[in-house]
């Protein structure tokens, strides 16, 4: 694989071709996921759930996403790495600088936060020093108590237009990449179709530039709740490397996610 950078990303959507993208978080998966053609690979805050066994993402610490990053850079040299920062490790301008470094350090390529409005200027800030950022909206985990829950966000117009404005701010404040959760995918299209960045959807339907999925989820191996927009490709191929290059070529051929994957 050609070393993947943010131009190669956002030529792939002008191109119109799906981007695959994989959360990981060790050496061996990430040279296994970066060979069979997965463009992206994010060290999730999701470790917290699926390797640590917590209820939610929230004790997840930078110097484990750090961690996990070198790991992953280690295995997949040519893969655009993304570092999730953790809960509250960018409350403060100051704290996002401290938190980003160390991440940057390991090997990721870009940062990924969660929010809106209150990160513009962070955001701003961390790409004028350079680093790189990912925006997360819609169901943003670290606020799952703000949520009451892993709800579906952007149901009604109001929600779903204030979605939108979040979106177009966060590329107007220098996000390179924005990655939409839970969504209904009218909502995610809308989004996917106002910004010229390359946006990636989970459980925000088939019309995003790309696709991110929990690599536990992928393999069918995760513990406890089961999401609706995740999918068992290794129960379907019976084959690690066959259910990696099934979810490949869904991704790309725009198969997956399907209907049953999605929100209205």
């Amino acid at each position: 694989m050609a070393k993947i950078t943010t131009s190669a990303l956002l030529k792939l959507k002008q191109q119109g071709e799906k981007i695959t993208a994989l959360t990981a978080y060790d050496a061996s998966f990430a040279k296994l996921f970066a060979d069979a053609g997965v463009e992206v690979l994010l060290i999730g805050d999701s470790l917290g759930m699926v390797l640590q066994g917590h209820p939610d993402t929230l004790p997840v610490s930078t110097a484990e996403i750090a961690y996990h990053t070198r790991c992953v850079r280690a295995g997949a040299p040519q893969a655009f790495v993304i570092a999730d920062m953790p809960f509250m490790s960018y409350a403060t301008m100051e704290q996002a600088f401290a938190n980003a470094t160390p991440l940057m350090q390991a090997g990721a390529n870009m940062v990924k936060l969660e929010g809106g409005e209150f990160l513009l200027p962070t955001i701003k800030a961390l790409t004028e020093r350079g680093v790189p950022v990912c925006g997360h909206i819609g169901l943003t985990p670290q606020s799952v108590h703000v949520f009451g829950g892993f709800k579906v966000q952007g149901r009604d117009s109001a929600a779903a237009d204030h979605i939108l404005q979040q979106a177009i701010e966060l590329e107007q404040a220098g996000a390179q990449l924005l990655v939409v959760e839970c969504i209904p995918s009218a909502l995610a299209k809308r989004i996917s179709e106002a910004l010229r960045i390359p946006v990636i959807g989970i459980g925000a339907g088939v019309d995003t530039d790309g696709q991110i999925l929990v690599m536990h989820d992928l393999l069918g191996i995760s513990s406890g709740y089961i999401p609706k927009f995740s999918k068992n490709f290794l129960q379907e191929t019976g084959d690690i490397k066959r259910a990696i290059s099934q979810y490949i070529s869904d991704v790309k051929q725009s198969a997956f996610p399907g209907a049953e994957h999605s929100f209205n």
